[in-house]
């Protein structure tokens, strides 16, 4: 089994601060009733004393402790050892790979939770034997099939101005994972999007004749795949629809195009 072997016990310290802290509470008292000072102080026994009855009482103490961690230690042994014994081969080898201190306590809590139902010794929940396995859409017939929202912001606006959305969205079609990010553009570059109520941008639905979509890929994947982005945002979207390739951020925090 595996276990940790208790300390050597050691003697009580008789130290300075120790000495001036029950002088204080000696002090303290005496001055919480100035009145019976005089006869608090007659009861009241001397340092060395205090010392004196502290070494008594730390090694009672010290003893006191070790019987009861002895008396935790086979009452866990007894428990362990009524089992049958392939299950309790079992909870032997998991006794011993588990993240527990090396306490009777642990071992008498792991036991409970075998016998509860709460714990399989056969499948320990601190050892992770699954294999994991990325979601792919190779071959999906919707955008929103393949890709999902995990982003979303307002850029622009104002008190009498319905700010323009952007979206992130995250999907994997067989090359790694991919991030997408679509923005509105403006068809004329001079326009602005604190326009007037009739011109401007409403929840990316209004004035569509006059926007388009730019769609920023990220991550690898091929020109078959690119082409697949296009065709299912376009599909998903009444106005244009431009797909293109972005680099990772560089220095500065700027990001640049694909090349």
């Amino acid at each position: 089994m595996r276990f940790r072997p208790w300390p050597k016990p050691e003697p009580y310290r008789d130290t300075s601060r120790k000495r001036a802290a029950f002088k204080r509470k000696q002090r303290l008292e005496r001055e919480a009733l100035p009145l019976f000072a005089e006869m608090i102080a007659e009861r009241q026994h001397s340092v060395e004393e205090e010392m004196t009855r502290r070494h008594v009482w730390w090694e009672r103490r010290e003893q006191e402790q070790r019987a009861q961690r002895a008396a935790r230690w086979r009452k866990a042994r007894a428990r362990l050892f009524a089992l049958p014994d392939p299950l309790r081969r079992t909870i032997r080898n998991v006794w011993r790979s588990c993240p527990y201190p090396a306490d009777p306590a642990y071992l008498l809590d792991l036991l409970h939770q075998i016998a509860v139902g709460r714990v399989d010794p056969h499948r320990s929940p601190w050892v992770f034997d699954g294999k994991l396995t990325a979601r792919i859409t190779p071959n999906p017939s919707s955008f929103g099939e393949a890709f999902r929202q995990i982003g979303h912001r307002k850029i622009g606006g104002g008190p009498k101005v319905t700010p323009a959305a952007q979206f992130l969205f995250c999907g994997n079609l067989g090359s790694g994972i991919l991030f997408l990010r679509t923005r509105v553009r403006l068809n004329d570059p001079h326009e602005s999007y604190y326009s007037s109520s009739s011109h401007r941008l409403r929840d990316s639905h209004v004035g569509r004749a006059g926007h388009w979509i730019d769609l920023e890929v990220r991550g690898d994947c091929s020109d078959a795949e690119l082409e697949l982005i296009r065709r299912l945002a376009q599909e998903a979207e009444t106005r244009p629809v431009f797909v293109r390739r972005v680099a990772k951020l560089i220095s500065g925090g700027r990001e640049g195009d694909a090349q």
